[in-house]
């Protein structure tokens, strides 16, 4: 079995904020495993949330040993970027050699479009507002907020696209203060979900407190050990293959967490729609879908997936799976 690592670059729309800083492109992993001749791939956004850089996670996937299955690999590298790479493209290699799309592979039905939000990035009030305007059309927007000062934010948005469903991702910016602040601020302009408010290491406050909106952990959610700590914190989990390590742990989370009675959010880092491609099977009946990081980029990959009026679309097999 032959492993490559390549780097990627992709070129964004438009200047992307988050409460963690901005960025004008999104920087990724692409791996290829070839065995007797068939090649799968998968993709990989490296996170210094996670620690992780471009550098330490190829480290990681070069380190492998020269031959495993899939199911060893779960083993062999922890939960993150490197995993998920080399998990998605091991999917999409057995996929190719067997002649069959992964959801036949993997047991499931065939997958189908799934509405996704689509997320505007932090800035001014104004700004946002405009943001909101033009994108009104979009039947979920995700809001990047996280400082003290987010309530002019939200009205502007709210402003700009009256009639939209919206969800929140403060990613960690908010202190127990501010979002009891502003928790009735958030049922009055209807939003519907908010991701990570406090940051992973603090979240106990959420513990006994009033959750007029469903609140969903991102950050605090990486795979199934994850789950036990969750309790009593969280209604939603949302469901990253990057934080997973890939797709065969991602449906595990999945189904464990529909289990324990947490509904399931579908989420992304920016990366192409190779990366996306294993998640739309994940994202199947998922109460929030968001994989909308190919809309985010100026440039994507061949054969890229269809997002419509019907929401993003399972990958065609010249992409992946």
């Amino acid at each position: 079995m032959n492993i490559t690592v390549t780097p990627d670059v992709f070129k964004l729309a438009q200047v992307f904020t988050i409460s963690r800083g901005s960025r004008t492109e999104a920087k990724v992993l692409t791996v290829r495993v070839e065995r007797d001749g068939v090649t799968g791939w998968g993709e990989c956004v490296p996170y210094a949330r996670y620690n992780e850089t471009l550098d330490s996670v190829t480290g990681e996937i070069e380190g492998l040993p020269a031959d495993f299955t899939r199911a060893e690999l779960q083993s062999l590298l922890p939960a993150g970027a490197a995993r998920n790479a080399v998990d998605c493209a091991l999917w999409d290699l057995e996929a190719k050699q067997a002649g069959k799309r992964v959801w036949e592979l993997a047991g499931l039905e065939a997958p189908g479009p799934e509405i996704t939000a689509y997320t505007l990035s932090l800035d001014t009030p104004e700004k946002m507002q405009k943001q909101a305007a033009e994108n009104a059309f979009r039947p979920l927007l995700k809001i990047k907020l996280g400082t003290p000062d987010d309530m002019p934010r939200l009205e502007a948005v709210r402003a700009g696209a009256p009639d939209a469903k919206i969800i929140i991702d403060a990613n960690e910016g908010w202190s127990a203060e501010v979002y009891a602040e502003l928790a009735p601020h958030l049922v009055r302009l209807g939003v519907e979900l908010v991701e990570q408010p406090l940051t992973a290491g603090e979240d106990a406050a959420l513990i006994g407190m009033e959750r007029p909106v469903p609140v969903c952990a991102d950050e605090s959610c990486h795979d199934r050990e994850s789950l036990p700590k969750l309790k009593g914190k969280y209604d939603v989990v949302n469901i990253k293959l990057d934080k997973t390590g890939g797709l065969t742990e991602a449906l595990k989370l999945r189904d464990q967490a529909l289990a324990e009675g947490y509904q399931v959010m579908v989420g992304c880092m920016v990366g192409s729609s190779l990366a996306m491609a294993p998640a739309t099977l994940v994202a199947q009946g998922a109460a929030v879908t968001d994989l909308d990081g190919p809309l985010l980029l100026a440039e994507d990959r061949e054969e890229p997936l269809t997002f419509d009026a019907e929401g993003v679309h399972p990958p065609v097999a010249a992409l992946w799976g």
